[in-house]
């Protein structure tokens, strides 16, 4: 017990998470007689890992478009695509914000970069203060399911890490993720449209020169999902490769081509994208110790009888699993709910017949929702910071949000197959 009043004591003096985290497994091993060195051979063993190199890529990449114009020639072409629809720019907004999350991990940034951009185009389209605030504080956590998402790669580490269930890859990911996060999309889509369709909003007609010139403007951000997806469901690369691929190429269009980021604050961005990685890897390299050590401990097993025998229904745990999962989000930032708690719900999962890929999905939408839920909602207080407002105004402003991403996570558990059907399973 005396351990365990540390290691709290350790989180409420604000110790690094990734001390407490170590700290625990140190002391687990040593418990059980096993060589402290287990520790470092587990580091270095997720370090080894191939697909780890995705992650800084793309993080870095999701950091240089926001700070180059592409958000702004992108809302051009997805508005001239679709702005002329009643609630035709919100869906504009939606779209964008989940690119730019799929990029940037969900870490603030796409609410940062795309704010000053959708917030006064909206009010000045007619839509209200509020549903705009709403609009794009929700934006900032859309885009987690979708490829090349960070947290999306970590869980995949992470599950295939264990060893347990169906084999499944990063690229399996990417695929389950597409129906999920369309879906998600769409039902904020299909709200926005509805909720102000009694407005005499100020949209346009479609012109066929405006898309053309969108689509001059964006031209050098186009290719990019093929060098994502197409390269990787092509054959072509790995993900790593496609991840490299995709930096160089964003690299030499924003700094060489276009000029829109001066070599001078190349550096200062990789700083800026790599604290945010740095923290995650350290996170995740001793977060495997952690793991390997309740496994060990046969934790999980322990685990999954104390749940098997008050828990007998597949459905029952689903709906335990996303009141769990609500409650976390609230409770931990997106990254340490990844790592610390996916080795002990994975294998629980697996025994109730859950697909590993299927959890994944799960897991993260619920954790998209975790964004917008106080106490610890990152999208509200970079919101409140940002549009100077409450965290209060900005809570109000993002709860039919809330409640329509609550139906899509419903669904998304419920129907596996949304998830699962590009896979085949």
């Amino acid at each position: 017990m005396t351990p365990l009043l540390i290691l709290l004591a350790l989180a409420l003096i604000g110790a690094p998470l990734f001390v407490v985290i170590a700290a625990g497994a140190l002391w687990g091993f040593h418990a059980a007689g096993v060589d402290l060195s287990v520790v470092a051979i587990e580091i270095y063993r997720i370090a080894e890992t191939p697909v780890l190199l995705a992650i800084p890529l793309f993080t870095f990449v999701g950091y240089l478009l926001s700070e180059s114009n592409a958000p702004r020639r992108m809302m051009r072409l997805t508005q001239a695509l679709v702005g002329w629809m009643p609630g035709g720019l919100a869906i504009v907004a939606l779209g964008l914000c989940a690119i730019f999350t799929a990029f940037t991990g969900a870490s603030g940034v796409t609410i940062i970069a795309l704010g000053p951009l959708l917030y006064p185009a909206m009010e000045a389209a007619g839509y209200p203060k509020r549903f705009n605030l709403g609009l794009v504080t929700t934006g900032g956590s859309l885009g987690l399911l979708f490829a090349p998402s960070l947290p999306l790669i970590l869980y995949g580490i992470v599950a295939q890490q264990m060893h347990i269930g169906a084999p499944m890859s990063i690229e399996d990911l990417f695929l389950a993720g597409i129906f999920p996060g369309l879906l998600m999309i769409g039902l904020l889509a299909l709200w926005s449209a509805w909720s102000n369709r009694s407005l005499r909003l100020s949209f346009g007609a479609f012109r066929w020169r405006e898309v053309g010139g969108a689509l001059r403007e964006a031209a050098w951000e186009l290719p990019l999902p093929f060098f994502v997806l197409g390269g990787i469901y092509g054959g072509w690369f790995a993900v790593s490769e496609a991840a490299a691929m995709t930096a160089l190429y964003v690299t030499l269009v924003e700094v060489v081509i276009l000029r829109e980021i001066p070599l001078k604050q190349l550096p200062g961005i990789m700083r800026r994208s790599m604290v945010l990685v740095g923290g995650v890897l350290i996170i995740l390299a001793v977060s495997m110790a952690s793991a390997t050590c309740m496994i060990d401990a046969e934790i999980p097993e322990r685990l999954f009888a104390f749940i098997s025998a008050h828990v007998t229904s597949r459905m029952t745990f689903l709906i335990l699993l996303n009141l769990f999962l609500l409650l976390l989000g609230a409770l931990l930032d997106i990254f340490s709910a990844l790592v610390l708690v996916v080795p002990l719900i994975l294998p629980v999962a697996v025994q109730y017949g859950v697909d590993p890929v299927h959890l994944g999905i799960i897991f993260l939408a619920n954790m998209q929702i975790g964004y917008l839920t106080p106490p610890v909602g990152l999208n509200l207080f970079i919101s409140s910071y940002r549009f100077e407002k409450t965290v209060g105004e900005v809570y109000v402003a993002t709860l039919p949000f809330f409640a329509i991403l609550l139906i899509a996570v419903l669904i998304i558990t419920y129907c596996p197959a949304l998830s699962l059907a590009l896979l085949g399973r």
